[in-house]
């Protein structure tokens, strides 16, 4: 039974948003190739996701993952697997983290998750991970049949390797995990200092008419970006005085945006991005 229907939130762009850590997979539909921006998480969750896909269309189609977390790659096996051909999009950072961390990282979140959800932690453990097979370093176009993406690096922030997927015909945005919606950013990989930079970068794409759709959570538009890079932009202010001024983290933290448990992973990134040790 598909886990989440599918909302077309923007002229033949469909997201499915699955209810387990409420992810969101999209999909771009062209005159020859379906694009697939995200996988989700397991084998399972991949497969209803192939069903998704198949409601709408039996076209081919191509994979962009927006960074390397498991929420939004481990179902690259599978999406691969029924489109001969099918190549894997990520930027360099993303498949690289994939490709010699991969082991390592999967262990971590099996761990991670086995107390909380133990369903999605033996799921996450099953998953033969799947690393992108094309990269992007800044920018590239991708045309799937009349019908042409940008994808996009705008710089480091919730990751090394977050990518962009505009869809200008549709005035659509995918944000991947840079914007979040219903919960505050994740910060365990980020760059807090540099994350206001590039959301900057982000609302510089946007119009008042674009449908931004951030990777977990319902789609926003640019006044809600607006808004999270107001917030975004306190936190790396505050971690910057902090850092100077030798104040610890769980102080900074507990002055900051976001709920104290994510700012103080963010003002702990921060402080070591400031002494260069990211």
């Amino acid at each position: 039974m598909l886990g989440a229907p599918l909302s077309e939130v923007a002229p033949e762009v469909y997201v499915l948003r699955y209810p387990v850590l409420d992810v969101n997979a999209t999909l771009i539909v062209g005159g020859e190739v379906v694009a697939i921006v995200d996988t989700l998480s397991t084998d399972a969750q991949a497969r209803e996701l192939l069903r998704a896909v198949r409601s709408v269309t039996a076209l081919p189609f191509v994979v962009i993952n927006t960074h390397h977390h498991f929420d939004h790659c481990y179902g690259n096996g599978v999406l691969a697997a029924a489109s001969p051909g099918c190549a894997i999009w990520a930027h360099e950072a993303a498949a690289t983290e994939l490709r010699v961390h991969g082991g390592r990282c999967q262990r971590e979140w099996y761990e991670e998750w086995l107390p909380m959800h133990p369903e999605l932690a033996e799921g996450l453990a099953a998953v033969e991970v799947r690393p992108p097979d094309r990269t992007i370093s800044a920018e590239s176009t991708m045309d799937i049949g009349g019908r042409v993406l940008e994808l996009r690096h705008l710089g480091r922030g919730h990751t090394a390797g977050d990518v962009i997927v505009a869809v200008p015909d549709a005035a659509a945005l995918l944000a991947g995990d840079l914007v979040e919606q219903g919960a505050p950013p994740s910060f365990g990989d980020s760059f807090p200092v540099d994350w206001p930079d590039t959301v900057a970068a982000l609302l510089g794409l946007t119009t008042p008419n674009t449908v931004v759709l951030p990777g977990h959570g319902s789609a926003v538009d640019a006044d809600f970006v607006r808004a999270q890079h107001a917030e975004l932009t306190q936190l790396a202010s505050l971690v910057r005085e902090g850092y100077s001024d030798g104040t610890p983290a769980d102080v900074v933290a507990a002055r900051a945006p976001f709920g104290k448990d994510a700012a103080q992973t963010a003002v702990s990134r921060g402080y070591s991005q400031l002494a260069g040790r990211l």
